[in-house]
């Protein structure tokens, strides 16, 4: 049983990797290539990511019941199916463009409920941590479709020739990730599949849970996810548009998606090499806030505050410095605090909600998406300098509450004791 659990883990987080290779890679360069194509027939724009995040946040509403009536392996097939949605890049247009991004948000919310709930199925109060930690560390190896990107965009200034090819290849890295959960083993708890009026009840449960003390001190932590539209969607296009990179600019967007992937990896060995204890868990939510201030501080000093609001041109302001080694590094630790945060999160979930983990994981990724919708309607408006500073007060708080999560759970374990 034991050696089946792993083996669905493993295989969960290879389809995983391949289709958020796909996913994260067009995000990481969407914008860049948006653009690129605006013309009279094509007018998209980067609102794109934000109504993806902002249909994913009240998918997540009814996701639960979707997850609890068709069982989770089926729902992650199905729903990994829409990922395909980023074959309408390879010939564009306006309308199936953002047709899409309703469709794939829809379907982010199904396929990440399963994903919770089939991980905590297939852990144990003693494997969680670790289960989390090889989930996230297979998720995060996505380094092929960025260093595909570095390869075939370095010292280019133009782009639209070789669209078509990338997006082909990102296609088919989704549809292999998606044909990968057929050959899932089936849980016992999934077996027994609840009728349409008992799934439905599951919208209660959620709305019990927000109110739960646990969930809202957890929030703010959710809400930090923030810092996931930020390097996925506004980082990369700030290294694009930063003048003083030169011609390697629009290059380094590829790179910077490697070292980010690499950070993540990183972050993700601590789920393996810590043991399911509360002072670990708080030690990596520790380490991950002070990499990210770190990781601020750096992109302040080394990107031009109007990066992130330039168009059709290259950045008009000097940074303080201007390595380029130095946006390498922050990307790295933009990728490590993002790890240490989400493992541990998903490992509290499971540990706390280990008897309601379709609706717990629901509010998380309810919280997260409504979050990151709102950071891409407003990143390309907001001055670099303000949206860091957003993210190191909110990673602030974020930490502080979940330590105090971390305080009750402590003392309610203690108190069962005697």
């Amino acid at each position: 049983m034991a050696d089946r659990r792993t083996y669905n883990v493993v295989v969960l987080g290879v389809g995983f990797l391949f289709i958020f290779t796909a996913f994260t890679t067009c995000g990481n360069i969407e914008q860049t290539v948006v653009k690129s194509l605006n013309n009279s027939t094509f007018s998209g724009s980067g609102y794109h990511l934000g109504i993806i995040y902002g249909v994913f946040s009240f998918s997540n509403l009814v996701a639960p019941t979707v997850v609890t009536v068709i069982g989770a392996k089926l729902t992650m097939f199905l729903s990994g199916l829409l990922y395909g949605y980023i074959a309408v890049f390879i010939m564009p247009s306006t309308w199936s463009f953002y047709l899409t991004s309703v469709l794939i948000g829809i379907g982010a919310a199904v396929l990440w409920t399963a994903q919770g709930q089939f991980l905590v199925e297939n852990s144990e109060a003693s494997t969680i941590n670790r289960n989390t930690g090889l989930f996230w560390g297979l998720l995060q190896c996505m380094l092929f479709g960025n260093l595909y990107i570095y390869l075939d965009w370095n010292g280019k200034s133009e782009i639209s020739s070789s669209r078509r090819n990338i997006f082909l290849f990102l296609l088919v890295s989704s549809v292999l990730g998606t044909l990968s959960f057929l050959v899932l083993w089936t849980s016992h708890r999934e077996e027994e599949l609840l009728s349409e009026e008992e799934g439905q009840s599951l919208l209660s449960t959620i709305l019990h849970l927000l109110k739960t003390k646990t969930i809202m001190l957890l929030s703010p932590c959710m809400v930090y996810s923030l810092e996931l539209s930020f390097y996925s969607g506004v980082y990369g296009t700030c290294i694009g548009a930063t003048a003083h990179f030169g011609e390697a600019a629009k290059g380094f967007i590829g790179i910077s998606g490697i070292v980010v992937g690499i950070g993540e990896i990183v972050g993700g060995l601590f789920g393996l090499l810590c043991k399911n204890s509360r002072f670990r868990r708080t030690s990596v939510v520790f380490l991950g806030m002070v990499v990210h201030f770190v990781a601020s501080y750096l992109i302040f000093l080394n990107i031009p505050d109007d990066a992130p609001v330039v168009v059709e041109t290259t950045t008009k302001k000097n940074p303080f410095l201007s390595p380029a080694s130095i946006a390498l590094l922050c990307s790295f630790l933009l990728g490590l605090g993002d790890s240490c945060f989400n493992t541990q999160l998903y490992s509290i979930l499971g540990y706390v909600y280990a008897e309601q983990s379709t609706p717990a994981f629901a509010i998380f990724k309810f919280i997260q998406s409504v979050s990151a919708a709102v950071a891409f309607f407003y990143s390309g408006y907001l001055l670099l300098t303000w949206q860091l500073l957003l993210l190191v007060i909110l990673g602030f708080t974020g930490t502080l509450c979940f330590f105090v999560v971390e305080r009750i759970q402590e003392y309610s374990m203690d108190s069962q004791e005697f």
